[in-house]
This record gives C-alpha cells, structure tokens and sequence, in this order.
C-alpha cells in the first residue's frame, strides 16, 4: 500500500491511501524521520519507507499542471 503524508499534527502524521482516499494516523516515531507533507511512503510488512521515484512523478505531474494554468 502506498500512502501520501497529508499532514502533520503534534506527533500524528495524517496518512491518505493513494488509491482508497482513506486516511489513517500514525506516530511520527514511526515513519521515516525526513517526511514532510506531500511525502510518498509505501508499506513494507510492519514498516514505512519513503517512495522517491513516486514523489517525483507526483511532483512533475503536479508542475506541469501548474505550468499548463500560467498559460
């Protein structure tokens, strides 16, 4: 399952399924230590680990978006 930081709260970090939409939180103690809103994780067994090459896709996606708009 791979999963977008939506956005951190205290200690919380608000998970959204990429694909369910669905949003589950969990304890900063448990993720990678660099995340940051918009930050891909996948879950690997009882872990998370970040998912660079889908962060950029989503970014570059998002940018050309942006590009198209200034138009």
């Amino acid at each position: 399952m791979k999963y977008s930081v939506d956005r951190i709260e205290n200690d919380i970090a608000i998970l959204e399924d990429i694909t369910t939409k669905e949003k589950i939180e969990i304890n900063v103690n448990y993720l990678p230590k660099k995340i940051k809103e918009g930050t891909i994780l996948e879950k690997k067994d009882d872990s998370f680990i970040i998912d660079e090459e889908e962060e950029n896709i989503r970014r570059k996606r998002i940018m050309e978006k942006f590009n198209k708009l200034k138009k």
